[in-house]
């Protein structure tokens, strides 16, 4: 079937992609326990920025995932407890606390992420490496509108 043929027009395409964008929020939220216990998919992508900033500050964590600072402040006071986080004085602004993962947070973050890759490859096995391509560009390109 031809993408013309499955939708008839723009606003039916945007309605198919916010309700599959939905399905695989809710179903990544479930999957994450499974994928690793002793991380929830908040915990998990805030201790993933932390490691891919080498560090940062709660602040920016609630602006870069639109999320409240309150609901920050909770998930880094839980991995902070689970040894996963450490602050820091930020040398350049000696009011400021930086985040940066801890050996401990490092090793589970690393343990997590083979996880969702081996998850995500078995997703993908029948798919031509075009299409997934293609849909990495696709949510590169969509989630580039929030960053601008």
């Amino acid at each position: 079937m031809k993408s013309a043929d499955a939708f008839p027009g723009r606003s039916d395409a945007i309605e198919v992609i916010q309700r599959e964008l939905t399905a695989f929020a809710r179903r990544a939220r479930g999957r994450a326990a499974e994928l690793h216990p002793e991380l929830s998919l908040v915990a998990s992508s805030i201790l993933d920025l932390v490691i891919e900033r080498n560090g940062c500050l709660a602040s920016d964590l609630a602006g870069h995932f639109h999320l409240d600072k309150s609901t920050v402040s909770r998930q880094v006071a839980a991995l902070e407890r689970d040894g996963y986080l450490a602050r820091e004085v930020d040398p350049a602004n000696r009011r400021n606390l930086v985040l940066h993962a801890t050996a401990e947070g490092r090793r589970v973050a690393r343990a997590a992420a083979r996880n969702r890759s081996a998850a995500f490859s078995e997703r993908f096995a029948d798919w031509d490496d075009a299409d997934v391509e293609r849909l990495a560009a696709y949510l590169v390109r969509y989630n580039a509108a929030d960053e601008g």
